[in-house]
């Protein structure tokens, strides 16, 4: 580059046309005149702009500047001539000046002058002499000058001294305008008298206003050598990192003594002026005159370290020699970052709001430079975020909403890194607990509850137990149970169960009856104990277990001492002879009954039907047989044990079908059962007689006509299908459809007995002796519904008529209008044939009586089946 500005120079030396010469002080502000420019080159100022007048300079710091607008040169930075020019007489600075259109250089030269800004000082306030008490006046010790940045009548003019009666200052000047300053001895010392003098030395410069400088000067009296040794230089600088190992060479010193033998043998040392923690860490070899580490560098304690080293020989009043050694210490990244928390939260509510402060946090790294830079962060998936207040300090806050039952403890862990090379980091972990609040209801462990109870259980027993659990803590989790009101068949819930609040357990408070009370539900709630207290309500069924404690009940035929029943001497085998029918207040297994024929008269002639109860004949019934024929029935259930009840029946077999008829017509009126008797009747058949009520809603008459002048009908009776209706029924009718293969019948079903179903066949036209007898035979049929007001109507218009043991169903009145009938079968009745019957005296609606259908005189006539309709 120097080359090429001297090429440069050469080439446009001629057309350099003249240089001027400016003189400035120093220190002046930006803006300040130093000439004019164009003036002085005789410039056209409106032409500057255009010549594109400039200052070419290759300082980087641009000291002047020209305006273009009038071609003054000012002073752009402030100019410090100590800094500019050091030390030198003169300050010159050059400039180069080039305008274009044509292309002319000039050059121009700024005396930087000085003032008088800076004061003398020595560079140690103290200045120490070590003298010979020997020495002779007129000898001379050369002290430190003063030093004056400043030049010419601005440096230093002249020093003093204090006045004493030992000492005076020699000062001469140099060939480059600097002094010496002496210390002059002007007569003997005396050691014993005066070992130490403490002297004031005073700079004064030249300028105005006058500037000035001290340093003590302290003269030890000694009376030793005459010759000491010398360092090779006073002052010494050295580097080292921080961390060195022990051990590890600093600087090695060298001092030289011109006296012999032992006075020249020199002994080096750390001086007692080195400061003891310096003196801890590095030591010096007394034979080489080494500088050795002998502990840990921390540049964090001390970043430069003095050292003052003493040299003196051997010899007799050997005289010590000091030289100062500055060591500069370089960081290393030797120091992690250091975390200080602070208002630390060891525990948190759960519905604490999102930023609030859990703890605040203070780092610091000693090292300095990009190696004290530190970042923090904290782990991203936890419910905490790090924020920075201040520099170097942050807060941890909550981030978003806490669930103590999903996660009631956190350990948060925080990591601070530096900037360094490797990075260095230090991580510390916050615990934070979170404390409960009552933010959860109990919860019972199932969904559904149904418990089952056998009836006849035991006064105070535990019927089942609900089971809840609160996720919450402490009172928070403490439940308590206790039993709704509600009422069961009209009484409170508390007169049927019980329960323990501390564990849930459910007691019954009485003995259960299947056939009064099947099931019943308990609405428990649980509720913990918080503020404010959760609860929650669970609903427990309540099923009653049927037990086999009711022994079947005969209803038909009802007797005392036994029944009478007639069949004809004509009878073809397979003839039924009677239906014996039981009721069980039980359900399931234990109210399914078996008959069975204990004893009877002739064990051949008759036989039972093991599941229907109907006795029928096994044979045609000769002369030979007995006319009367006692059997003895019994009835059992299948419970576990099984219970049973038995029925003795007298069985007349006549020759004709009017003596039947007669029979019938004679029979007396059932006497009233005793109160006991009736009591256990009335409680064994009331569900099945309300059933039977319940049924006729859904009854359904089906009347189909054979042929054209056949006058036989089938009537039949529907069971429902709605379960609410008929879930206690125990008698059910179904009716037959219109069939050419099944006329004139009527159809019965019903539980015990009835549990499967038969129809029976009517006449209502005159037929053979025969047919005039003709008895009820079992027909299956399929079955039709009918609404239960159609229902009610229809059987308005039938009569009851009692004959002896045997109950007769009759119509009255013309039935001809089909419209009245419910079922899709027509039933017509012919008014002629059907005479009025006189209504006999109401039954008692838990009798229920069967028999056969047949014809009197011109009257239908149908056995009653224990239905009960709005009349009797």
């Amino acid at each position: 580059m120097q080359a090429l500005s001297t090429v440069f120079l050469l080439c446009v030396w001629n057309i350099v046309h003249g240089q001027i010469r400016y003189a400035i002080h120093e220190e002046l502000k930006h803006g300040a005149f130093v000439g004019n420019i164009a003036q002085d080159l005789g410039l056209d100022v409106r032409e500057l702009s255009s010549r594109r007048l400039r200052i070419m300079s290759a300082v980087r710091k641009r000291y002047f500047e020209i305006n273009l607008e009038n071609g003054v040169l000012f002073v752009n930075e402030v100019i410090d001539r100590e800094y500019v020019c050091r030390q030198s007489p003169t300050c010159f600075m050059n400039l180069e000046v080039v305008v274009e259109n044509p292309l002319e250089l000039y050059r121009i030269e700024v005396e930087i002058l000085d003032i008088n800004d800076n004061s003398p000082t020595f560079s140690n306030a103290e200045i120490r002499l070590e003298v010979l008490e020997s020495a002779p006046p007129r000898t001379r010790f050369l002290l430190q000058s003063a030093h004056d940045p400043d030049l010419g009548i601005n440096s230093v003019r002249i020093y003093y001294l204090s006045p004493n009666e030992h000492f005076a200052l020699e000062v001469q000047n140099s060939g480059d305008d600097s002094k010496f300053v002496h210390l002059l001895l002007e007569k003997y010392l005396d050691r014993e008298q005066q070992a130490i003098h403490h002297l004031l030395l005073t700079a004064v410069d030249g300028g105005s206003p006058e500037r000035t400088g001290t340093a003590q000067v302290i003269v030890t009296v000694l009376d030793v050598n005459d010759n000491s040794p010398a360092f090779d230089q006073m002052f010494y600088k050295a580097s080292l990192m921080e961390n060195v190992p022990i051990g590890t060479a600093v600087i090695k010193l060298n001092a030289t003594d011109l006296d012999e033998s032992i006075n020249a043998e020199i002994v080096y040392s750390l001086s007692d002026l080195t400061p003891s923690k310096v003196r801890e860490l590095f030591s010096m070899d007394s034979q080489t005159g080494e500088i050795i580490v002998k502990g840990i560098i921390d540049f964090e304690e001390a970043k430069t370290f003095e050292i003052i080293a003493e040299a003196k020989d051997k010899g007799p009043f050997a005289l010590p020699v000091h030289c100062t050694v500055l060591i500069d210490i370089n960081d290393v990244n030797d120091n992690a970052p250091d975390m200080t928390l602070m208002s630390v939260s060891n525990s948190i509510r759960e519905d604490v709001l999102s930023g609030t402060v859990i703890a605040l946090i203070s780092v610091t790294d000693q090292d300095s430079a990009d190696n004290g830079l530190t970042t923090c962060l904290i782990h991203p998936n936890l419910p905490f975020a790090l924020r920075s207040t201040f520099k170097n300090t942050y807060t941890v806050v909550v981030k978003h909403t806490l669930d103590r039952e999903t996660t009631s403890e956190y350990q948060i862990g925080i990591s601070c890194y530096d900037s360094g090379f490797p990075p260095l980091s230090t991580n510390k972990t916050i615990q934070v607990q979170v404390s409960d609040v009552n933010d959860n209801p109990p919860r019972f462990v199932e969904k559904f509850h149904t418990a089952y109870v056998m009836e006849n259980n035991a006064f105070g027993a535990s019927i089942c137990s609900v089971s809840a659990f609160d996720p919450d803590l402490g009172p928070n989790a403490h439940l308590s149970y206790s039993v709704l009101d509600s009422l069961v068949q009209g009484l409170p819930i508390s007169s049927y169960v019980s329960i323990n609040s501390e564990n849930g357990i459910i007691f019954s408070q009485r003995s259960f009856d299947y056939e009064q009370l099947k099931n019943f539900q308990i609405d428990v709630q649980v509720q913990d104990s918080g503020l404010p207290p959760l609860s929650t309500n669970h609903t427990v069924h309540v099923v009653i277990l049927d037990q086999n404690d009711n022994a079947p009940v005969i209803v038909f035929p009802l007797t005392r001492n036994g029944s009478e029943v007639t069949i004809p001497r004509i009878a073809d085998p397979d003839y039924l002879v009677v239906k014996v029918i039981a009721v069980d207040a039980d359900s399931g297994q234990n109210a399914r009954l078996f008959y069975q024929l204990l004893q009877a008269t002739d064990q051949n002639l008759f036989t039972m039907r093991i599941n229907s109860g109907e006795v029928r004949t096994t044979r045609q019934i000769d002369d030979r047989d007995v006319a009367v024929q006692m059997m003895v029935i019994l009835v059992k259930d299948n419970g576990h044990p099984s219970l049973s009840t038995t029925i003795t029946i007298t069985l007349s077999i006549v020759d004709s079908a009017e003596d039947v008829i007669h029979a019938v017509t004679l029979m007396p009126r059932v006497p009233e059962y005793p109160s006991s008797a009736a009591f256990y009747v009335i409680i064994s058949l009331g569900a099945i007689t309300l059933t039977l009520m319940v049924a006729l809603i859904a009854l359904v008459i089906t009347v189909c006509r054979s042929a054209s002048n056949d006058e036989d009908w089938c009537l039949c009776f529907e069971h429902s299908d709605s379960e609410t209706i008929y879930r206690n029924s125990n008698l059910n009718f179904h009716t037959v459809p219109d069939s050419s293969l099944i006329k004139n019948v009527i159809e019965v079903r019903g539980s015990g007995s009835l549990a499967e179903t038969y129809c029976y066949t009517l006449r209502s036209a005159p037929e053979s002796v025969k047919s005039d007898s003709k008895f009820l035979s079992p027909l299956n049929a399929a079955s039709t519904r009918c609404q239960s007001d159609a229902v009610d109507r229809y059987f308005s218009d039938w009569n009851v008529k009692e004959m002896g043991n045997t109950t007769i169903l009759a119509t009255e009145g013309n039935l001809a209008e089909t419209s009245k009938l419910p079922c899709r079968s027509e039933v017509t009745f012919n008014a002629s044939a059907a005479p009025k019957v006189h209504k006999p005296p109401a039954v008692s609606g838990a009798q229920q009586r069967f028999g056969g259908g047949f014809k009197v005189g011109g009257q239908t006539t149908l056995a009653h089946a224990g239905i009960n309709g709005p009349k009797d």
